[in-house]
């Protein structure tokens, strides 16, 4: 049985940082591509980072390119995403996402991952 298991969320404060982590288990984590979606209240759930199986291509929405970084550590089965500089609009709760490496893989496409985490919840305040 796949589990992907995320923490890291809390309340912070606008501008600073935080790391959110998502550990996974019942899967062939170095095959998997893995991404970072979000979703803040009354929205759609909407892409936020993703990494190649290998840990070689990263990728960003416009919104978090230059403040957000993902990493993958096969080793541990453990994708991150180092969060700084944390702006209100930040505030969702984060969800980890994995998918089995193929030569389409649409990073950006919720549906195309087929496995998801609970989520963690995090909050920034001004």
């Amino acid at each position: 049985q796949v589990q992907l298991v995320e923490s890291g969320g809390e309340l912070v404060q606008a501008g600073d940082s935080l790391r959110l982590s998502c550990a996974a288990s019942g899967l062939t984590f170095s095959s998997h591509n893995m991404g970072w979606f979000r979703q803040a209240p009354g929205k759609e759930r909407e892409f936020v980072a993703a990494i190649s199986w290998s840990g070689t291509s990263t990728y960003y929405a416009d919104s978090v390119k230059g403040r957000f970084a993902i990493s993958k550590d096969n080793a541990k089965n453990t994708v991150y995403l180092q969060m700084s500089s944390l702006k209100r609009e930040d505030t969702a709760v984060y969800y980890c996402a994995a998918t089995f490496r193929t030569t389409a893989w649409e990073f950006g496409s919720r549906s195309k991952y087929n496995y998801w985490g609970q989520g963690t919840q995090v909050t920034v305040s001004s």
